[in-house]
């Protein structure tokens, strides 16, 4: 049975994997995938850096898990991800069989568990999976509002430079 200070400690090896995304430029979001209390799969965002629209946190920690148990089928494995899967994400959650999903932050746009979409209750699914959102949320919202905040900061100097630069070289006559 997983604790809730489990649940902290494992967010928090999560938000670990997101600082490595942003620091990459990539949206900073960070999984990890535990079995019997030990980590088996991590991964961070980098769809832009590996030019692979797939390549979302959530799927590279299934398929590091997956490669290192020899087996896509991950029951009894959790998922612990700082921000709320999407709708291709919850699919390969439910295709690898995870039996339990923790998430941090909501992701209202594109959340597929409770925000937009609530994909997991859906009836036809063969596989259920627990889920528990919340977990060290502030956090999680935090690291994806500074991302957010910079990168809109950096492309508001840009302009200005581009603004400065265009406006050289021309003299009023």
């Amino acid at each position: 049975m997983t604790t809730g200070s489990d649940d902290d400690q494992w967010m928090s090896r999560a938000l670990a994997l997101a600082s490595q995304a942003a620091a990459q430029g990539e949206v900073p979001v960070g999984a990890v995938v535990v079995l019997d209390g030990r980590e088996i799969g991590a991964g961070f965002n980098a769809p832009i850096s590996g030019c692979d629209p797939t390549a979302h946190a959530e799927i590279r920690a299934l398929r590091d898990a997956a490669r290192r148990v020899g087996n896509y089928r991950l029951s009894g494995a959790t998922l612990y991800v700082t921000l709320e899967p999407c709708t291709m994400c919850v699919g390969a959650i439910v295709h690898s069989r995870v039996s339990r999903l923790v998430y941090g932050a909501t992701e209202p746009k594109a959340g597929a568990v409770e925000s937009a979409r609530r994909t997991l209750d859906e009836p036809h699914f063969n596989w259920q999976v627990e889920c528990a959102g919340g977990v060290l949320a502030d956090q999680c919202s935090e690291a994806i509002s500074a991302f957010f905040s910079s990168r809109r900061a950096a492309i508001r100097r840009q302009r200005q430079q581009q603004q400065l630069n265009s406006g050289k070289g021309t003299s009023a006559l």
